[in-house]
């Protein structure tokens, strides 16, 4: 690997809870994630989309977006804080989540992820700051 190599643009990775609650990636960027994850699957007991499936979900877009950004300074990124707001519960579909960026630095990266259901009713709203680092 090049000194050049390194300061590529990420490209994520599912891992194993990702792939388990089925997510798919439909854009990615430092500045915008989006992905989809069916509610079928991610349910609690009551049949609602499960809150912990909505913030696992948030919380790796969001990550996802701060470790493409760290990646481009040759670094990489971990979780500082998460914190999420359910406005709506969903019995079935899609739900889409959006990762923007509110802030990129040096070392922290800020998004807001917004959840919505096939219909476009904000599910979620998750926000995530990341602390850049370097790799190990």
């Amino acid at each position: 690997m090049t000194g050049t190599d390194s300061l590529q643009p990420w490209t994520i990775e599912l891992g194993e809870l990702d792939r388990k609650m089925g997510v798919v990636v439909l854009e990615q960027s430092a500045e915008r994630v989006v992905a989809t994850m069916p509610v079928e699957g991610n349910t609690q007991s009551f049949g609602l989309l499960h809150g912990g499936a909505s913030m696992a979900f948030g919380e790796a877009l969001g990550s996802w977006a701060a470790v493409i950004h760290a990646s481009t300074l040759g670094k990489t990124a971990v979780g500082l804080d998460v914190s999420g707001t359910h406005h709506r519960g969903a019995r079935s579909g899609l739900v889409t989540g959006t990762a923007t960026a509110l802030h990129l630095g040096r070392t922290t990266t800020s998004h807001d992820v917004v959840l919505t259901d096939d219909d476009g009713n904000r599910l979620c709203t998750v926000r995530i700051t990341n602390l850049i680092i370097d790799k190990r």
